[in-house]
């Protein structure tokens, strides 16, 4: 948890750890069928992805879906044993998370790191940047310059953000960290990370050649990179979500108000290891995936939240900006308007 004053405050005062506490005890047993179904049929996809090839390449597309959500699935284990919740052992959670951070191409202690970040700042406009989609406030947005804004529009378009996003993930996961988050671990973990994926990625290619090990890996893992933007994106991203400024800034009313409930009918929220539960997430990040739920539904306290459903979802890609005066996001449409409010 992150050491920032008023972290006893918000919508549960210092009631919310005690019941989040309740919570935050991995099973293995849970844990582990969580592991064998989603990897064994991650394993099974892929092989009849490998033998449709040679039957029809529109099979093997179809089969790209079912891929994706199962990589999905493994990176939601892997961002659970970064908060060392989905098995009681450490070194258990850390060995598991290495591996499907591989087979997601995520090196894992980097992204741990770079998670923890996100968790500590969520929702406080004086420390973004940690993981979060990049957003600027209209009075920072008014002040850049033509081409800047035109930047900024741009990198916010969702054929850019959904499209061009999943290549962006991979290519920034095979660079090490700069700056004062250059350690020797951080950069161990960049550096580990690729050695085994470019020595899988050799060894499938020898195998059955390069553009079959695209298809069979490389389109699952773009879908899937795409839905977990899309995931992150709504979950952060609507209409009431909650940004102050550091000083004003409350840990667990940024978790509550700044995250939303993506309702996903039960085959994605299986697909999506119930992280739709994003409020309940936040407010505890040492809850297994699989406590979520449960969490939710016991407790009060989470039940006054943003509820999106996927069709509620899509209205959230034209919030652009966020709005200080009006303390809300704003679209790019609504620039003007809102300079003329202010200015009133």
């Amino acid at each position: 948890m992150p050491s920032t004053a008023k972290q006893a405050g918000g919508p549960a005062g210092a009631d919310w750890r005690a019941i989040v506490s309740r919570y935050q005890r991995p099973d293995v047993r849970r844990a582990a069928t969580q592991l064998a179904t989603t990897l064994g049929p991650l394993a099974a996809v892929f092989f009849l992805m490998y033998r449709s090839v040679s039957v029809s390449y529109w099979i093997t597309v179809l089969l790209a879906l079912p891929a994706a959500g199962l990589l999905v699935r493994t990176f939601i284990i892997m961002h659970d044993c970064a908060h060392g919740s989905f098995l009681p052992s450490k070194r258990a959670n850390t060995v598991i998370g290495w591996v499907t951070g591989v087979l997601t191409m995520t090196p894992f202690g980097l992204w741990r790191h770079g998670h923890a970040l996100h968790h500590a700042s969520s929702g406080d406009l004086d420390r973004r940047g940690n993981g979060d989609v990049d957003t600027l406030t209209v009075r920072e947005y008014a002040a850049l310059s033509r081409g800047a804004r035109l930047r900024y529009r741009l990198k916010r378009n969702p054929l850019v953000l959904f499209g061009v996003g999943p290549i962006h993930f991979v290519l920034m996961n095979r660079m090490p960290p700069r700056g004062a988050d250059a350690t020797a671990r951080l950069r161990r973990s960049v550096w580990g990370t690729n050695a085994v994926i470019l020595a899988l990625a050799a060894a499938a290619v020898a195998w059955i050649g390069s553009p079959t090990v695209l298809l069979i890996y490389g389109l699952p893992m773009y879908l899937a990179a795409a839905a977990g933007i899309w995931l992150f994106y709504v979950q952060h991203q609507f209409e009431g979500t909650y940004w102050k400024q550091h000083a004003d800034w409350d840990y667990a009313t940024a978790a509550i108000h700044g995250s939303s409930y993506l309702e996903l009918p039960p085959v994605l929220r299986w697909f999506t290891g119930s992280i739709g539960l994003h409020h309940v997430h936040h407010l505890g990040p040492r809850i297994p995936n699989y406590a979520l739920k449960r969490c939710h539904e016991e407790n009060a306290l989470f039940h006054d939240v943003t509820t999106l459903t996927l069709a509620q979802s899509v209205r959230t890609l034209r919030l652009t900006l966020w709005d200080e005066a009006r303390e809300q996001l704003v679209g790019f449409r609504d620039v003007t308007l809102t300079r003329s409010a202010n200015a009133a």
